[in-house]
């Protein structure tokens, strides 16, 4: 008997489901309801050999996500064929309110990479997106950081600006001299409306900018970690309580690195020097902190106890004294499920003062694509976590691959105060389609 294309998909996904149910993971998550899964864009699935901006990419890739108070749930995501970010809005029961996507970044002659976004919850309805532009400046290495802005809740954008304005490479997260992920930045919404964003340089720099007027302006960037004589700083990650802005990041060309932190306690305008937040044996990368109600920092990130390229799994840990000290580490979860050697890249978010929620990368072994999405919760502000659970709806074998194609630095979950949360992600089957997902969810009552 000679099995099809389409057989061999759906055996492999059978075989993760049994497996899934042998290992204590979940093919349903415990506790949360999910809506059907949302197509927000489909394409073709070509990619060509790398020429710069004249490369033959045609594929959607790369979405982010956000949410405000109220649901509303906002998706950014690449179209490489029409070398533009595109904007979409949905209401909290799934229905998109715009006819057609709309263009950010406009720039198609330029290809624009993995960008972040943020709803402003006030009255005037601000939206605002970060990305990494392949801009070539004159530097060894293409890349610009560029912002734009909406003023009507997404129904136009300003036109974008260059905060970056530099040589250096700006977006790239450099582990090795040939290793890289694209997308090493980040944007917060801080007290007052005040922005802050976080870019790396491939030359190494950590940067920071503010704006104190909605965008129109940011501040000159600001370095507070990395450099060409030092070790290069990737993956940052922002969040803002009141007047203490909170930066953690990863870095590259150490073995056995491991995440670093600084904090800002007078709204951004000054950091103190930056420290290691634990000192592990592994190589640690790609952190994620969010800030809740009362002020505790929650932190997530990937190790690989043998070193870098090696087998990771996810560690979580918390602050409770504004990022002095942090407590708590633990692995989440443990074990993989058979015939997922690694589990990287989170994606964190939190409601409230006690609900956190994880998602993360799981991939067949060290040197696959991203397969599949796991995700667990905590109902006790990070004590224990609900048994993991693989997001099947928009990320499985039978989809193929995970997207991503440009870097694993990427935030692909949003939550609000209410628990409400929303995860995106995209697939990709060569030259077949690839798609970008939405899945909203919300927790059961009592739970």
């Amino acid at each position: 008997m000679t099995l099809t294309n389409s057989s061999c998909r759906w055996i492999v996904l059978l075989a993760v489901l049994l497996v899934a149910s042998l290992y204590d993971w979940q093919t349903e998550v415990v506790g949360v309801i999910w809506s059907e899964r949302i197509e927000i864009a489909a394409g073709d699935a070509q990619v060509g050999p790398w020429r710069m901006n004249r490369s033959e990419f045609h594929y959607v890739d790369d979405p982010t996500v956000a949410m405000d108070e109220d649901g509303s749930v906002g998706v950014v995501w690449a179209d490489q064929t029409r070398h533009d970010l595109f904007f979409q809005r949905y209401s909290p029961d799934g229905e998109k309110r715009f006819t057609n996507p709309v263009g950010v970044s406009r720039s198609p002659d330029v290809f624009s990479w993995l960008p972040r976004l943020v709803l402003n919850d006030g009255d005037s309805g601000e939206v605002y997106v970060l990305w990494q532009e392949i801009v070539f400046s004159g530097g060894t290495h293409g890349g610009e950081i560029f912002f734009a802005r909406s003023s009507d809740g997404g129904e136009t954008f300003h036109r974008p600006v260059n905060l970056s304005n530099s040589l250096a490479g700006d977006g790239k997260g450099r582990l090795t001299r040939r290793y890289w992920h694209n997308g090493s930045l980040d944007l917060a919404l801080g007290a007052g409306g005040v922005l802050h964003a976080a870019w790396t340089e491939y030359e190494g720099s950590l940067l920071v900018s503010r704006s104190v007027d909605g965008g129109n302006s940011f501040s000159t960037p600001m370095r507070i970690a990395g450099g060409i004589t030092g070790t290069p700083a990737r993956g940052p990650s922002i969040a803002v309580h009141e007047q203490m802005v909170f930066v953690t990041w990863a870095i590259g060309e150490d073995e056995s690195a491991d995440i670093h932190f600084s904090r800002s306690l007078d709204g951004g305008q000054s950091f103190e020097p930056p420290r290691v937040v634990v000192e592990t044996d592994g190589h640690s990368d790609s952190p994620k902190v969010a800030v809740d109600t009362a002020g505790t920092l929650h932190l997530v990130f990937a190790e690989s106890p043998a070193g870098l390229f090696e087998r990771y799994h996810i560690r979580y840990m918390r602050s409770g004294d504004g990022g002095r000290t942090f407590q708590g580490l633990q692995t989440i979860p443990n074990p993989h499920p058979l015939h997922f050697e690694s589990g990287s890249f989170p994606s964190l978010g939190v409601a409230g003062n006690d609900r956190v929620y994880v998602l993360w990368e799981l991939f067949l072994n060290r040197k696959s694509r991203s397969r599949a999405l796991g995700f667990t919760y905590s109902n006790d502000g990070g004590e224990s976590f609900a048994p993991p659970a693989l997001l099947l709806d928009i990320a499985n074998p039978a989809l193929s691959e995970n997207g991503s194609r440009q870097g694993m630095l990427m935030r692909k979950l949003a939550v609000n105060h209410g628990g409400v949360l929303a995860v995106v992600n995209s697939t990709f089957r060569r030259d077949e389609s690839s798609h970008v997902w939405l899945l909203l969810g919300r927790l059961r009552a009592n739970k």
